[in-house]
């Protein structure tokens, strides 16, 4: 699952990445792109999934991106033993706190984050991204906040557990977007409203597929702020 949204010039270019979600190539489209990453904890089943996260940062820097890190200072919906899959019902936890532990400390309250400041924004994906954001997925977070946007999941059957989540397809589609049928490698650029998406972990597959398809979405996403 893995959103990016990028704006016109005078409003906040966004992106958003389950994930995330080919090779990226190893100049910057515009040197010095200034890119938000808006995280929501740390850990796949309650924060930010921290391999799409590292996926985003590692390709940005190589784009050349200035980066600067954001999450909400608010508590985690609930903690959840990742080791089990399940909520540790005696722990609490702070989104900032937590997501801080991705960036080595560096990051800055969501509250203080400006779009004039910033030439896009990156939402990386995981289940923090709906428990403590805005209540739904990455892709999702597009197609709710854009009628008739076009974004990506990846494929809309299951293919005997290779698309796991094949059923957001239609959730999107009934928020009145468009879901586009992309591989784990690709990303998808709505033109019109500049979001990008890649399908990232909503696909069962090795690593290094996502962290390509991440790729392909950063290129994407730096390349629209060149414009």
């Amino acid at each position: 699952m893995a959103a990016v949204r990028a704006l016109g010039a005078s409003r906040l270019r966004a992106a958003s990445a389950f994930a995330p979600r080919a090779a990226f190539h190893g100049s910057a489209p515009r040197p010095g792109a200034r890119v938000a990453l808006v995280l929501s904890g740390c850990g796949v089943y309650d924060g930010t999934e921290l391999q799409e996260a590292a996926a985003v940062l590692v390709h940005l820097s190589r784009g050349g991106a200035e980066v600067q890190t954001f999450a909400p200072d608010i508590p985690q919906m609930h903690v959840v033993d990742h080791t089990k899959g399940q909520p540790s019902e005696s722990e609490s936890r702070n989104v900032l706190t937590e997501s801080a532990r991705i960036t080595r400390g560096k990051i800055t309250d969501l509250a203080r984050l400006s779009a004039a400041n910033h030439d896009a924004a990156i939402f990386p994906g995981g289940f923090g991204a709906a428990k403590n954001l805005l209540c739904c997925i990455a892709s999702v977070l597009a197609a709710k906040v854009l009628h008739g946007v076009e974004v990506t999941v990846g494929h809309e059957q299951e293919e005997g557990g290779r698309w796991p989540y094949a059923g957001t397809a239609e959730a999107i589609k009934a928020l009145g977007a468009k879901h586009c049928v992309k591989e784990v490698t690709e990303a998808h650029v709505d033109k019109k409203n500049k979001v990008v998406t890649t399908p990232a972990f909503m696909c069962e597959t090795e690593l290094h597929h996502v962290h390509d398809g991440i790729g392909a979405m950063v290129k994407k996403v730096l390349e629209l702020c060149a414009k």
